[in-house]
């Protein structure tokens, strides 16, 4: 329901502008972008961890349960897998070591989720887990359900049969995962957790491998890795001692390693020595619920090792809120450019600091992450991590902007907040690109919404999510649209933003609308006409009585409906606002044509038509196209009818909208049955009904209904 305006009538007095959702230029229809054809199989685990060693026992025990499962001597359900242990342990390590030398077993592909029951944010949710897997195999959002249940019963459908390989990594509770699993078949899980998630051994007879602190053996050897075997040998018993400060855990032993492995000429002694000073330095930190208490020290002596603006950095990321982070994000948070950042999170890379689990993309271990927060509320004060933060929310409000201008370029801008030192890069070329990014993007920009209320940054926090309502609509993300608006709306309320409060008053009506809850709707758009009364930019008013118009219009209530939207076309004419005037036409034009009145349909129809042609808006002169092909029709000009809708399938063609495709097909039957044209009309409605149904919407079975109604053959 993409609100749009034309570019001579964006906001001035920001720096870009934010998407405005209110009705669509047909009403009633809502966005969605195209589906994708069949998806190849998806491969979704992160990089394999570097320099992966030890744990022979754990990698042979998920082997044999794997073996027994081909074989035939394992249970008949889905294999699961629990791979236990302390923070730090190395089990996502283990677990994705494992997966990539089994993926030649699972030619049916492999899912990864990353449950974040662990970090600094909000855990994912089995609903919202379930969401990114259904996409992932190829669900149309649409046809997503709604519940937890309904999502899980489609899942475990759609992997029946299948070898697919599915990581669950840091969930908190069985709770969190059952959902997740899939049922009979060949699919094997390993689910990853500081928990034993006892109820999932119990119910879903999950196996548990259970990880603990390496031996002093194996620490030893993982030393080796980076010190050298000869160094290790010549000092066995130091090398034992620093095994010892690190607590035997491989986080910390990969830190101390690295940065040993850059002073050779240091001897393991010495090394045993600045720990030890370390150590007892921190004492007074440490206590027995301190999840640092045995990294603290190999983290602090490493950090302390790094020059000032890794430093820096190192505490910034800290700072981040969702679970990675990249290039331009860190950029902004660090204020730096982001040439010089990508060098920075390279190096905190180089010092396992860091990890790269996709290109240019980074993940900071939960304890890593835990001890750098530490360090920055220690050394920054609460105006410098103020400054840090909002700077990293200012990219992600702008960036997200140019999402908004790559998917609706003809969207209302709002304004927004200066750049200033942020550096957000280019324009999106395409929506196919602008979209990609906000599907890697999104769960880090809803937690950017819930950081900039915490740090009370509100003037973002309502403008933030009003950016996000275009992608989070297009890509039917329907629960996450609704709670960000209204977030958003208490946020422009608090601050008493008048303009804000009422374009998410409108944006709302949207929201609940697409849900199905009119009346909410309804007064969603009865607020914002309110509250916009007093605002001189008269756009949102009229978007606000369009949209009442259009509930009517949607219960069939026509004669309510007309009066609502002549309002709006009075509103949209004294405010200059060209693409509201040909809507609120478009929207007269249908209510007209129903309450009896052709030829006023077809007048406001060439009317709407001229604005869109001046707009050069091909999408929107397409529905308009559609639209007008039926007044056209009742007034007998079938020639002109039939012109207005090969125009308009042209168009959805070339944008790939196959949706409109199978609307504008469906009306081309309607056209052909009024002049007798049967077999015409009916080759048209299969057309559609194959479309819808590929689409999985359950249109296709009306047509089908018509078709046999007709007794001509469904040529589908």
């Amino acid at each position: 329901m993409a609100h749009q305006t034309s570019s001579n009538n964006e906001v001035s007095g920001g720096e870009a502008g934010s998407v405005v959702q209110a009705g669509t230029v047909h009403g009633g229809i809502h966005l969605a972008a195209p589906r994708r054809h069949t998806a190849p199989p998806p491969h979704q685990l992160p990089l394999r961890p570097a320099g992966f060693v030890n744990r022979l026992d754990s990698l042979g025990r998920l082997s044999d349960l794997l073996w027994m499962q081909r074989s035939g001597e394992g249970q008949a359900d889905a294999v699961i897998s629990t791979v236990a242990g302390a923070p730090g342990v190395g089990k996502t390590a283990l677990a994705l070591h494992w997966a990539h030398g089994a993926r030649d077993h699972f030619p049916d592909g492999d899912l990864y989720v990353d449950m974040q029951g662990y970090g600094p944010g909000t855990a994912l949710a089995p609903l919202q887990a379930l969401d990114t897997f259904l996409r992932t195999l190829d669900i149309p959002a649409d046809n997503i359900p709604d519940t937890v249940e309904e999502r899980s019963a489609l899942f475990r459908s759609l992997l029946s049969g299948k070898r697919i390989l599915v990581v669950i990594d840091n969930a908190s509770t069985s709770s969190q995962v059952r959902p997740l699993i899939p049922a009979a078949g060949e699919s094997f899980t390993v689910v990853t957790s500081r928990s034993t998630l006892t109820g999932l051994v119990a119910r879903e007879g999950a196996v548990r491998v259970t990880l603990d602190i390496l031996t002093p053996a194996e620490s030893v050897e993982l030393l080796s890795r980076f010190v050298g075997p000869a160094k290790v040998r010549d000092e066995a018993p130091q090398a034992l001692r620093l095994a010892e400060l690190c607590g035997y855990l491989p986080i910390a032993l990969r830190v101390v390693g690295e940065r040993a492995s850059g002073r050779p000429r240091l001897s393991l002694g010495e090394l045993v020595e600045e720990l030890e000073e370390e150590q007892v330095r921190l004492d007074a930190l440490a206590s027995e619920e301190d999840e640092l208490s045995d990294t603290r020290a190999a983290f602090s002596w490493s950090y302390r090792a790094l020059d000032p603006p890794l430093q820096t950095a190192f505490r910034r990321l800290g700072l981040h809120a969702g679970p990675d982070i990249g290039v331009g994000a860190a950029a902004a948070l660090i204020g730096c450019r982001p040439s010089a950042a990508k060098r920075l999170l390279r190096a905190l890379t180089d010092v396992n600091l860091l990890q790269e689990v996709f290109a240019n993309r980074f993940r900071m271990h939960d304890l890593l992450r835990a001890y750098a927060l530490e360090r920055a509320v220690a050394e920054d004060d609460q105006a410098e991590r103020t400054r840090a933060v909002r700077r990293a929310l200012t990219w992600y409000l702008l960036v997200t902007d140019l999402v908004r201008r790559g998917i609706l370029p003809h969207s209302v801008a709002i304004p927004l907040v200066p750049a200033h030192e942020v550096e957000v890069g280019e324009p999106f070329r395409d929506s196919s690109e602008a979209l990609d990014w906000f599907d890697t993007e999104r769960i880090n920009v809803l937690a950017a919404l819930r950081q900039a209320s915490d740090y009370g940054q509100l003037d973002i926090l309502w403008k933030l999510s009003l950016a996000l309502s275009g992608p989070l609509e297009m890509r039917s993300h329907w629960s996450d649209w609704e709670s960000t608006m209204r977030t958003g709306l208490s946020a422009a309320q608090t601050l008493g933003d008048t303009y804000g409060e009422a374009v998410c008053h409108l944006v709302l009506g949207d929201a609940t609308w697409r849900v199905g809850r009119l009346e909410e709707a309804f007064e969603q758009y009865r607020n914002a006409s309110r509250v916009a009364s007093g605002i001189p930019d008269s756009w949102i008013e009229g978007f606000a009585r369009r949209g009442m118009g259009l509930l009517e219009e949607e219960r069939e209530r026509y004669e309510a409906a007309l009066p609502h939207f002549e309002t709006a076309l009075r509103v949209f004419r004294s405010g200059g606002h060209r693409r509201g005037e040909g809507m609120s036409l478009l929207s007269m034009a249908k209510c007209v044509r129903v309450l009896g009145d052709p030829t006023e349909a077809v007048e406001h129809g060439h009317r709407f038509l001229e604005i869109f042609q001046e707009l050069d808006d091909p999408w929107t002169l397409a529905w308009g196209r559609l639209a007008h092909a039926s007044g056209l029709m009742d007034t007998g000009r079938e020639n002109d009818a039939r012109t207005c809708l090969d125009q308009a399938l042209e168009a959805f063609r070339e944008f790939g909208d196959h949706r409109s495709e199978a609307m504008a097909l469906t009306t081309y039957g309607e056209v052909c049955q009024r002049f007798g044209k049967h077999g015409e009309a009916c080759s048209h409605w299969a057309a559609a009904a194959d479309l819808y149904q590929a689409l999985g919407d359950p249109q296709h079975e009306q047509l089908r209904a018509r078709l046999r109604e007709s007794r001509l053959p469904d040529q589908s």
